[in-house]
Parts: C-alpha cells; sequence; structure tokens
C-alpha cells in the first residue's frame, strides 16, 4: 500500500484530486512542451483533464496511486507523480512537471521522497521507469536519484506526440541486492 502523502522540505505529495483539474490543465496537461515525452497528448480542455482525473481517482489504490506534487508553502500543483505496482515486488513511476518548476530541483525532491520509501519497504525489491531516449531531463533526475541506467528498450513506448511509432527507451531502477540470487557465485 503506497502512503496517502509524502512530505519534503519543499513538496506535499498527495492524492490527485478531480478539484485540481483547472490548475492541472493550465499548469501543464495543456501544455505541448511538458507532454512531449508522455504517453498522452495535450489536453484540449478542463473537461478533458477532469475526465483524466477522474480515472486516476477511480483506479484502485493498490495498483496506483497519482499525487499531486504541491507546493509546501501555497498548497498549489507543481506537476504530478504515478507511483504503479506492477508485480508484488516490483514499484514503476511515472513523472511530469510543470515550465514554472523545471529547474529548481521539485522533481529530483519528489523523486528521492519516493525511492527512499519504496527502498525502506520489505515486499518492494525494485523500483524503476523508463523514459523516451531524448528525454535528457528525466534520465538526469534518474540518475541523480540512484536510479541505474539499465539499458535500452528498443521500441518500448508510444509517445504520440512525437509520433504513432513505438520508440526507444533508456529503463532505470533500483533494485534491493539479493545474494541468494547472485549469478556471479552461482555453482561455487
Amino acid at each position: 500500500m503506497r502512503p496517502d502523502r509524502f512530505v519534503t522540505n519543499r513538496l506535499v505529495l498527495r492524492p490527485l484530486q478531480v478539484a485540481d483539474a483547472a490548475q492541472v490543465f493550465e499548469t501543464y496537461a495543456a501544455d505541448i512542451e511538458i507532454t512531449r515525452f508522455l504517453t498522452w497528448t495535450p489536453h484540449r480542455s478542463a473537461s478533458q483533464t477532469v475526465a483524466y482525473l477522474a480515472g486516476c481517482v477511480a483506479t484502485p489504490v493498490d495498483r496506483l496511486r497519482s499525487y499531486a506534487l504541491t507546493s509546501r508553502n501555497d498548497g498549489t500543483p507543481q506537476g504530478a507523480f504515478d507511483l504503479r505496482r506492477i508485480a508484488p515486488h516490483r514499484l514503476e513511476f511515472g513523472m511530469v512537471l510543470a515550465r514554472r518548476a523545471w529547474s529548481h530541483g521539485l522533481m529530483s525532491e519528489a523523486l528521492r521522497a519516493v525511492v527512499n520509501w519504496a527502498s525502506a519497504q520489505a515486499a518492494v525489491w525494485r523500483i524503476g521507469a523508463t523514459c523516451d531516449v531524448e528525454n535528457g531531463a528525466s534520465a538526469r533526475v534518474m540518475q541523480q536519484d540512484g536510479l541505474l541506467p539499465e539499458g535500452v528498450l528498443r521500441r518500448w513506448a508510444i509517445h504520440p506526440n512525437l509520433g504513432d511509432r513505438p520508440r526507444d527507451c533508456l529503463a532505470f531502477a533500483r533494485a534491493r541486492h539479493n545474494p541468494s540470487c547472485d549469478h556471479t557465485t552461482a555453482g561455487r
């Protein structure tokens, strides 16, 4: 079970709500540059954002928890962070940040809090994400926060803002070491 919130020095990550629709639409969901590397197209209306958020809220929290990244000062949404349980031992995440919040270390701060939480959970052995091979900003954030690059996944995801064909993605993860599965000592 994912926590209801994460609190960092500058942010509170709390569940996204349908009531956030106007701010989400205005701050990032309609921005073509922000959504460039995402798996969804920019929203054309606030009603589209309402429908999207309603879907996030309706998804069982044991599968997906969508957080709003909000400022501790005024509660304004700065972006969003999805945390998905892929298997009992594995979590994946997705992230998006409003343009005005770029280059301030906010996503790194949020990611560090989530990865540290996940690493402390006995049932979680791995947390990771992918990003388009051209998305250098996301790749840098993941590496800065201790996720290791694992390679290129060929034709992994369709980013509709870049075309209709699957694109190559970089995989990053933090995995807990399991000595009993260490292949370097197998058979010794």
